[in-house]
């Protein structure tokens, strides 16, 4: 009954039905979905073996791959955190000028990162605000999560559904999409976002408060340590706000010891001087890059280092601190409780130095040797293997753990973002393809030391890297044996005399209600084929079909399950289901109707 073209077809249906109950229900991860694909594809005979493992070489996988490194670039350089506060600076105290200032700000930054890599970045300053200006963080979250989605339709970088799309594309023997050629719509869009925030939506969110440690769900923040202001510091003759102003990441002086004697508050115009002794509170991460900044030394290693065995300090002083920190716990009833740093004398009674303390709540401004210990304290300790291993079975103490900061090359923030503005402006000029130019970027970073080689690779998701290198065989088998022709054949009867604004009206809402259950990346992969298929069969330019679904993909706000970025936000604002759809639904009608609009504009018949 079957020739070897309908075979095929036979097959990939059953491909394509295995894919959307294993992507609807995650049984396993997509990116095993995505192996699955990659070898039933083959097995079956649909594609020869080197085109189902074509898309690990396939420019939208190298391009995401590079993107990837470059934004770990930036974070691990800390300029995406230096951006983060100055947009929360620029917030001001009031709602409306918080939304109309965060909303295009997220949006822009999202062009080129990761949504749900800015909306963890912003939600710590954010709900800081909130605090301080005593706005509902209910009343900002959203509006977070939902400009971060927004803003990645400006540019095909901004999220894989895009890369899919270009690839289909080009499968399809169009051109392909430019780096910002989406860019009319996904900025069109994000205004009409913050414009319906501002009119409409600010009025349909509720007005709850954040958790006061809502920061610290994420990430513990706020050590404390000692500075020593070396002989050739940078910071001699400064002010204390001036030297908490030049510090690129979280860094607030809480005590300033002289001749070992307090400094009176206000600091005021009081001058550092060599030999001060600063306690700061600060992220793990700074507390791990302090070593390696000139002119400034962690006061209890400066101050024991004789004591220090040769394993625990390099040649030159300045070895990776971070390798050689731990933390515990203070435990309840321990009998270091009540009981000061300095009476205890960790160094003599257990072989180790304490350099930090962390504490859930209050500040602490007193130099470290003078903090009386809490249960639930967490102190950041170094010493040699034997010492840590006598901690470690002490019972005052609980989950002995590597400390989890790590050294960042802050001084290398303005040569990140040059490299990124950089490689973006070649590949937009088209001197070289789009993905060389973001890879060179890439190479360009670890070369220069914005990012070591360990953490390039960290910086890569690889479940969506394999997922991506199984959509993009997909695709082609979708098109090589007609399946995406056959399904489009049956939709062009439906909508055969519609006006191509009413077909991409129904394209984007039937994509955006699938991509609830499934990933952006997976609807576009599903239904992208077909949507070009479609257009082909319309004798319209497929463009505007599958961008529609891509856009229908990362925007469709119909329930909070839809976007991780939704979800991020969902507990610290103390949302519930119903807030997402208030504002959600009608966002995503208006989207729809820009885009539907829009498209056949941008790609014209």
């Amino acid at each position: 009954m079957f020739n070897g073209f309908e075979l095929n077809q036979l097959f990939l249906f059953f491909i394509l039905i295995g894919s959307v109950v294993l992507l609807f229900t995650e049984w396993i991860r997509i990116d095993l979905t995505a192996i699955v694909i990659i070898v039933m594809l083959s097995i079956t005979g649909v594609l020869k073996a080197e085109d189902a493992v074509s898309g690990f070489s396939s420019e939208p996988a190298i391009l995401l791959a590079s993107v990837f490194v470059l934004n770990g670039a930036l974070f691990h350089t800390g300029l995406s955190e230096r951006l983060g506060n100055l947009i929360k600076q620029l917030a001001g105290r009031s709602l409306e000028r918080a939304i109309a200032v965060v909303m295009p700000s997220v949006a822009l930054l999202s062009a080129f990162t990761h949504h749900v890599t800015i909306t963890g970045l912003m939600l710590p300053p954010l709900l800081k605000l909130s605090r301080e200006s005593d706005i509902p963080a209910s009343k900002l979250l959203i509006p977070l999560s939902f400009a971060a989605s927004l803003g990645t339709t400006i540019t095909i970088i901004g999220a894989p559904a895009f890369l899919i799309a270009d690839g289909l594309l080009k499968q399809a023997g169009q051109s392909g999409l430019g780096i910002f050629s989406i860019a009319p719509i996904g900025l069109a869009i994000s205004l009409a976002g913050t414009i319906f925030f501002l009119l409409v939506a600010r009025f349909l969110l509720p007005a709850h408060r954040g958790d006061e440690d809502s920061v610290d769900h994420f990430r513990m923040e706020g050590y404390y340590t000692e500075l020593v202001i070396l002989p050739d510091s940078p910071l001699i003759g400064r002010t204390i706000r001036e030297i908490e102003k030049q510090q690129p990441t979280d860094f607030k002086v809480s005590a300033w010891y002289r001749n070992d004697r307090p400094r009176n508050r206000p600091f005021g115009s009081k001058k550092a001087q060599e030999g001060d002794i600063l306690v700061i509170r600060t992220n793990p991460d700074k507390l791990a890059t302090i070593e390696k900044e000139r002119g400034i030394a962690i006061q209890p290693l400066e101050k024991y280092k004789e004591a220090l065995s040769p394993g625990q300090e390099s040649e030159d002083g300045k070895e990776d601190l971070s390798s050689r920190l731990v933390q515990s716990v203070v435990a309840p009833r321990s009998e270091l409780i009540g009981r000061t740093i300095g009476r205890i004398n960790f160094l003599e009674n257990y072989g180790v130095i304490v350099v930090g303390v962390w504490r859930r709540k209050g500040w602490l401004r007193t130099e470290l040797s003078r903090v009386r210990l809490r249960e639930g304290d967490v102190l950041v300790m170094t010493g040699n293997p034997e010492a840590l291993k006598r901690i470690s079975e002490n019972q005052s103490f609980l989950m002995l753990v590597p400390f989890r900061g790590e050294p960042k090359p802050l001084h290398k923030a303005r040569l990140a973002g040059a490299i990124m503005i950089l490689s973006t402006v070649i590949a937009a000029l088209n001197i070289i393809p789009v993905e060389i130019a973001f890879l060179t970027g890439a190479l360009v970073m670890i070369l220069s030391g914005c990012i070591s080689t360990q953490q390039a690779y960290q910086s890569i998701d690889t479940r969506i890297y394999v997922f991506i290198a199984g959509a993009i065989p997909l695709g082609l088998a979708m098109q090589e044996t007609g399946t995406a022709n056959l399904l489009a054949s049956w939709l062009q009867t439906v909508v055969i005399g519609w006006d191509i604004h009413w077909i991409l009206l129904a394209l984007f809402l039937t994509a955006g209600l699938i991509t609830q259950v499934m990933s952006d990346a997976a609807t576009v992969a599903l239904f992208g084929p077909i949507a070009i298929a479609l257009a082909q069969g319309l004798n319209l330019r497929p463009e505007s079909f599958v961008v529609t679904v891509a856009m229908a993909a990362v925007t469709s706000f119909f329930t909070p399950i839809g976007h991780h970025g939704n979800l991020l936000v969902y507990g610290p604002g103390h949302y519930q289901f119903g807030d997402f759809v208030k504002v959600g639904v009608p966002l995503t009608i208006a989207v729809a109707i820009i885009v539907s609009f829009m498209a056949p504009m941008l790609w014209p018949a």
